[in-house]
């Protein structure tokens, strides 16, 4: 009990900064502070510069040349007679500029819909965690009550027993349920601290945050319900769902990869003007140039069929994230409907009466109305369904917060 209780006095200090904060506000700090987030950003910036640098051509070359040494008159560095300056630029055919470009912007919408990918599944993380503290702290609330009970009962029992008013057996089986109860609060404190460093983490706040919800807005969040029906949700995943979006968009990239790959396999072309001071046909002329490559052979034949096969590749991962989407929705759907029956079946009528029962137990037990088996019976079972209620509450937001991180637009009233 010493050890079990020493770990409850450091838990609790780790607690005692706390800062009331709702959802939204913890949301807020997200969108400001997560570091994965910022860092992911730059991969959209990464990738505007990748567009930048595509449209950029090749630089114009020029070159020249200088007498060496005149035969004639016996000279080094005969720049008076002879002399001359090349400029030549390379033109882009066969629209390789145009596709390196598209292909390009593409990259950039994909880093765009992975961005939209990780701020969703970090929301999810973050409106998880927060509602799993929020209801750790209600059932750590409960089994404080309880505790502040049994434990003032087990020490009169203590009292009682030492001077063999009760027997041992008696004081033993309290002592069995106040044992029970503080393992329940150390596993809850356990919790309690996982959440809150997920929680700090994810909304770069030092301090431990407790959960704002008001009980009626606890009773709304639990009484939303999907609009539309399984199919309708299936549809609206298809639609919205940044990660299968990736997958399509990831067909029209490699789409146009083979296009700028099947485009390297044209000529480019290269023209410039010639300045020649006397080695030429005629003094002081100039002279327009112009040089291709000899098509012989394709000579990115390897490249564009790989992009052949990048695109089929794609459609079926395409085909796969559609069907294993649609079975996820599925899924959530079921899990959802099943914890909201469940929860429904649940009326708060019989909440109230568990509490009064709970009451009354108490009170009865010290008119002497109740004997200990029993109230030790009753008490045990309190504690377990007490702790149950919570937990199903807390399991049908969590299949909520699924189905909505699956389909990814406003889907509950």
């Amino acid at each position: 009990m010493n050890k079990i209780a020493g770990l409850l006095v450091v838990i609790s200090s780790l607690f005692s900064a706390q800062q009331q904060m709702s959802l939204l506000e913890c949301e807020n700090a997200f969108q400001q502070n997560n570091l994965q987030l910022l860092a992911e950003q730059y991969s959209i910036n990464m990738a505007d510069a990748d567009v930048l640098q595509a449209k950029i051509w090749e630089l114009p070359q020029i070159s020249g040349y200088i007498n060496g040494y005149n035969p004639e008159g016996k000279r080094f560095l005969n720049v008076n007679k002879a002399k001359g300056l090349e400029v030549s630029q390379l033109i882009y055919m066969g629209g390789k500029k145009k596709n390196e470009i598209a292909f390009a912007k593409s990259n950039k919408e994909l880093a765009q819909l992975q961005f939209s990918q990780l701020l969703v599944e970090l929301r999810t993380q973050l409106r998880t965690n927060y509602y799993n503290l929020y209801y750790e702290k209600l059932k750590l609330e409960n089994i404080n009550k309880q505790l502040g009970y049994m434990n003032d009962l087990l020490k009169a029992y203590k009292i009682q027993s030492a001077k063999g008013n009760v027997s041992l057996k008696d004081e033993v089986r309290l002592q069995s349920i106040v044992i029970q109860l503080n393992n329940d609060k150390v596993e809850i404190n356990k919790n309690i601290l996982e959440f809150e460093q997920n929680l700090k983490v994810l909304t770069g706040i030092s301090e431990g945050v407790e959960p704002e919800i008001s009980e009626n807005e606890a009773k709304e969040i639990l009484a939303s319900q999907p609009f539309g029906n399984e199919e309708d949700l299936k549809r609206k995943a298809i639609e919205n769902n940044a990660d299968y979006l990736f997958g399509l968009k990831l067909i029209e990239n490699s789409q146009l990869y083979a296009l700028w790959q099947k485009s390297l396999n044209v000529p480019d072309l290269t023209v410039g003007a010639e300045y020649d001071q006397a080695s030429g046909t005629f003094n002081n002329e100039i002279n327009l140039k112009v040089a291709i490559p000899l098509p012989l052979w394709k000579s990115n034949r390897g490249n564009v069929e790989k992009a052949k096969y990048a695109i089929k590749q794609n459609q079926k991962n395409a085909e796969f994230q559609k069907l294993d989407l649609e079975t996820k929705v599925q899924a959530a759907y079921q899990m959802w409907k099943n914890q909201f029956d469940q929860l429904a079946e649940i009326k708060s009528t019989d909440l109230d009466n568990l509490d009064l029962v709970y009451n009354g137990m108490l009170k009865n037990f010290r008119n002497g109305n109740v004997s200990l088996i029993e109230f030790t019976d009753f008490m045990e079972s309190y504690r377990q369904t007490a702790l149950q209620i919570y937990d199903m509450k807390n399991e049908l937001i969590q299949a909520a917060e699924k189905l909505k991180q699956l389909v990814q637009t406003k889907i509950f009233y």
